[in-house]
């Protein structure tokens, strides 16, 4: 291969015919134009697997690497684990007489795991997360991001004077907001040990401090889970979606709480889909008094010339 093609890398078309259709033959170990049969590379090396997995569990036992990198653990998960089974790699069970130097083992394994005062509150801190993640059900793409979140702020020392579940409960609000499945104050308070306030302020001063650009959540963000919880199909999730674009394009959904918004259009919605539900069976859901949307319902309907028959 000439010195222009080692400087860029792989070739992209072939130097002699100007040919695109570059086949790897691995067997051989050479690059080739099928065009004009032009050997671009003779050192060819083989990146892949050298093995066939037909299932998980045989993929498991030839797999040459470990678990994947996770910022959910606080060493990463590069550290061993001791499992907590006394059976050895053959399945086979542990005798008796060695069951004491196991555990002494495992005792060991735990206290090195954790070294200094940061990995202590790292390792408390995140399995708090992964508590509160699972209680409200959330994927691991958000836990993730609520993890990273809260190692910028352990290595801002924006956690001194505040407490852990606090900071935990806010990077989480924070990690929904950033990956557009939003949760209210009140509903991460409700998984948490720590109250609304606490949490909202928390939370305005960590955005501040580590520059965390966040758009303010949209009602329609709302639209999917609540018509979801409430067993509604997809024709009340359609004219609810319909509702609140024609409130965004009049300016009526500005000012107001995007959770009493959706209430309020998903409950008129359901009335005109004959799938009638209760204001109060939508408060529930939306976690916002009847009050409330009894107040936006008669903005929405007076405001967009909707007719509703009781």
């Amino acid at each position: 291969m000439s010195e222009e093609m080692k400087d860029s890398g792989e070739a992209k078309e072939c130097p002699e015919c100007g040919g695109r259709h570059l086949v790897r033959d691995y067997e051989r170990g050479e690059l080739i134009c099928e065009d004009c049969g032009l050997i671009l590379d003779d050192q060819f090396i083989d990146q892949g697997p050298e093995w066939r997995a037909f299932d998980v569990e045989q993929g498991e036992k030839r797999a040459r690497t470990g678990a994947p990198m996770t910022y959910t653990i606080h060493d990463k998960g590069l550290s061993t684990e001791i499992s907590w089974k006394n059976k050895d790699s053959y399945g086979k069970s542990i005798p008796t007489r060695n069951r004491a130097q196991l555990y002494r083992l495992r005792k060991w394994q735990r206290r090195i795991r954790v070294s200094n005062a940061t990995e202590r509150n790292l390792a408390f801190a995140l399995s708090e997360l992964d508590r509160m993640a699972s209680a409200m059900g959330l994927p691991r793409n958000i836990r993730e991001s609520a993890a990273m979140i809260y190692r910028k702020a352990v290595n801002r020392n924006l956690i001194r004077g505040r407490s852990i579940e606090g900071v935990v409960a806010a990077s989480l609000y924070a990690a929904c907001r950033q990956c557009n499945v939003p949760r209210t104050l009140d509903e991460v308070a409700s998984s948490s040990r720590v109250g609304r306030k606490e949490i909202g302020r928390t939370y305005r001063f960590m955005t501040r401090e580590l520059k965390l650009k966040l758009i303010p959540t949209k009602p329609q963000d709302y639209v999917q889970r609540f018509c979801s919880e409430l067993k509604l199909t997809g024709d009340v999730q359609g004219k609810a979606t319909e509702i609140l674009k024609d409130a965004s394009e009049k300016e009526l959904t500005s000012g107001r709480g995007p959770t009493g918004v959706v209430a309020a259009a998903i409950y008129i919605s359901s009335i005109l889909c004959n799938e009638r539900r209760t204001q109060r069976e939508v408060a529930d859901v939306a976690g916002v008094t009847e009050v409330t949307i009894r107040n936006r319902y008669k903005e929405l309907t007076e405001r967009l010339g909707i007719e509703i028959q009781l």
